[in-house]
């Protein structure tokens, strides 16, 4: 059966684990079918793309703790990747990491804070050039 290629669009929004590790997971699996990925992260999404903060990224923090560590448990059995890890396929195979302009001040952040890969989209083109262009538009 052929690949399908399309132009995919993810937008993460969240900097809760199980929401970013939805979009990467969708994200690299389009992607390995032959689409054209861009991953932009806005709002608390670009907590997700800090260096340092990825690696605290919390599961579920509205349930109980009881919850949330049974999901990170159940994630460490099943083998899943990390979110860095997902990071890294996604980078290396070709996905494109966009960070919000306007969320990463917002947040305290710089350039030299982003995880390998990640650049800053242009106000100017972003939309017209990628969302508009898009045969999806994913959001998480």
């Amino acid at each position: 059966m052929a690949k399908v290629t399309k132009n995919v669009s993810i937008m993460c929004f969240h900097d809760e684990l199980c929401q970013v590790y939805n979009a990467l997971m969708t994200a690299l699996s389009l992607l390995r079918e032959g689409s054209k990925v861009t991953i932009f992260f806005g709002s608390r999404g670009v907590n997700a793309i800090h260096k340092e903060k990825v690696k605290n990224l919390q599961c579920l923090p509205d349930q109980p703790k009881e919850v949330s560590d049974a999901v990170m448990k159940r994630m460490e059995e099943m083998e899943l990747p990390s979110v860095e890890d997902l990071f890294v396929m996604l980078y290396m195979e070709g996905a494109r990491l966009l960070a919000c302009p306007l969320n990463v001040p917002l947040f305290g952040m710089s350039k030299a804070d982003f995880i390998e890969g990640v650049e800053l989209a242009d106000p100017t083109t972003y939309y017209k050039e990628i969302v508009i262009q898009a045969d999806m538009n994913l959001t998480f």
